[in-house]
C-alpha cells in the first residue's frame, strides 16, 4: 500500500504518547514498551439472524419474523438480516468504489478534493486527548441528502445512491416493525426521518503496528434510531453485552442492524443501544459502510411508554450535548445526560 494514501496516524499516536507521558512523569514511553488498552474479548459470537424473506410469506411466517426481530432488539440490540433486498452485486460494487476513493492521496482526501463536499473526510479522532482515544481509521461521512451532489464520480454516485436508497427503505421497514411492537403508529419514523439527518459513512481501517494499544474505532454507541452496516468478511467489530466484549462473526450475505440511542429512548429502554468498537489489526485492512437512520434537528425525542426514564429533548440538543462532552473530555456521554434522575453535571451550563 502506497504511503501517500495513509493519514498520519502514527505521527498523531506518538505525539499523544509524548504528551501523556510528559504530563505524568516527564518520561516518554517509547514503542518498545507495551501499552495494552484493548480489553480481552470473549469468543466470537454469531448474532441472531433474521430472515426477512419470511415477511413476504403467509401471516404466521410474517409474525414469526417480526417476533424474532423484536426479541433480538430486546435481548441483543444487534442482529443480522438475510434476504434484505440489497443485491450482492450492489454491495460488492459499493465496496469496490469505496476502495478506489480511499486509495486517493491523503493530501487530496484531507482537502475535501475527493468527494467535493467539505467536511466529509475524517481520520484518527481529531479530539483525542490520549493514545487510547485514537481511532486507527479514516472515513467519509456525508448526509444522505447530499449523495446526489457526487456529480463527477461517474460510477461512485449511482452505486452509492442505490445503496443509500435500499438501506434507507430497510431501516424504515425495520423501525416500523419494532415500533409497532411498542404500539407506535406505522408512519412515526418515516415522518421524522424522511427529510432528516440520516447519513452514510464509508470506513477504512488500515493495518496498525500498535494493534493492542489503540482501537480501529473507539467504543461508542450510535446517536440515531437505527444503523445498517455492511462489513464483508473481515472481522473486527465487537460489542459489549452484560459487561463483556463479544467479537461479531462476519456473515458476507447479511447486513448488520443495531439499535441507536434514540430508539432506546423511544422504547423507554425496552431496546438497548449497545456500546461497540472496532479493534485494530496489525496485518489486515478492513472496509465497511454504514447508514445511520436519523431524524430532523427539530424532532423531539421522547419515550412512547410512560412513566418515562428520560426527559424530552430535541435531536439538535442531543447532538450539541455530545459535541460539548467530546470537546471537553474526548468521550461521548450520551443518554445518561438525559435521564430524569440524572446526577451528572451538564457541561453546557
Amino acid at each position: 500500500m502506497s504511503m501517500e494514501i495513509e493519514p498520519p496516524l502514527q505521527v498523531r499516536y506518538y505525539a499523544l504518547m509524548k504528551e501523556e507521558s510528559e504530563s505524568k512523569n516527564g518520561r516518554w514511553v517509547g514503542e518498545e514498551e507495551e501499552r495494552e488498552v484493548v480489553e480481552e474479548c470473549e469468543e466470537e459470537e454469531e448474532l441472531p439472524v433474521i430472515d426477512l424473506g419470511l415477511l413476504k410469506m403467509g401471516n404466521s411466517e410474517r409474525e414469526k419474523c417480526k417476533s424474532e426481530m423484536v426479541e433480538a432488539a430486546r435481548n441483543w440490540g444487534f442482529f443480522q438480516v438475510l434476504n434484505h433486498g440489497v443485491p450482492e452485486r450492489v454491495l460488492k460494487g459499493m465496496m469496490y468504489e469505496q476502495e478506489k476513493v480511499f486509495n486517493q492521496p491523503f493530501a487530496k482526501k484531507s482537502l475535501s478534493n475527493v468527494l467535493n463536499m467539505a467536511g466529509t473526510y475524517r481520520w484518527g479522532n481529531p479530539v483525542a486527548m490520549s493514545p487510547s482515544q485514537i481511532s486507527w481509521s479514516e472515513a467519509f461521512h456525508m448526509a444522505v441528502l447530499e449523495v446526489s451532489n457526487l456529480g463527477e464520480h461517474v460510477t461512485l454516485r449511482p452505486t452509492m445512491e442505490a445503496v443509500v436508497k435500499k438501506f434507507g427503505r430497510l431501516a424504515e421497514s425495520i423501525a416500523e416493525i419494532l415500533g409497532q411492537s411498542l404500539g407506535i403508529k406505522s408512519s412515526y419514523f418515516k415522518e421524522r426521518c424522511e427529510k432528516g439527518r440520516s447519513s452514510f459513512r464509508l470506513n477504512r481501517y488500515p493495518p496498525c503496528p500498535f494493534a493492542s494499544q489503540v482501537y480501529g474505532l473507539i467504543p461508542h454507541t450510535d446517536s440515531d434510531y437505527l444503523t445498517i452496516l455492511y462489513q464483508a468478511q473481515v472481522s473486527g467489530l465487537q460489542l459489549m453485552k452484560d459487561g463483556k466484549w463479544f467479537s461479531v462473526k462476519p456473515n458476507p450475505k447479511a447486513l448488520l442492524v443495531n439499535i441507536g440511542d434514540l430508539f432506546q429512548v423511544v422504547s423507554n429502554d425496552a431496546f438497548r443501544s449497545l456500546k461497540h468498537r472496532v479493534v485494530a489489526s496489525e496485518a489486515v485492512e478492513r472496509f465497511s459502510f454504514a447508514y445511520f437512520y436519523s431524524p430532523s434537528d427539530d424532532v423531539m425525542i421522547e419515550s412512547y411508554t410512560k412513566p418515562s426514564i428520560y426527559r424530552q429533548f430535541s435531536y439538535k440538543e442531543y447532538r450539541q450535548q455530545i459535541e460539548k462532552d467530546v470537546e471537553k473530555t474526548g468521550n461521548k456521554v450520551g443518554l445518561p445526560r438525559f435521564l430524569l434522575h440524572n446526577m451528572l453535571p451538564h457541561l453546557g451550563q
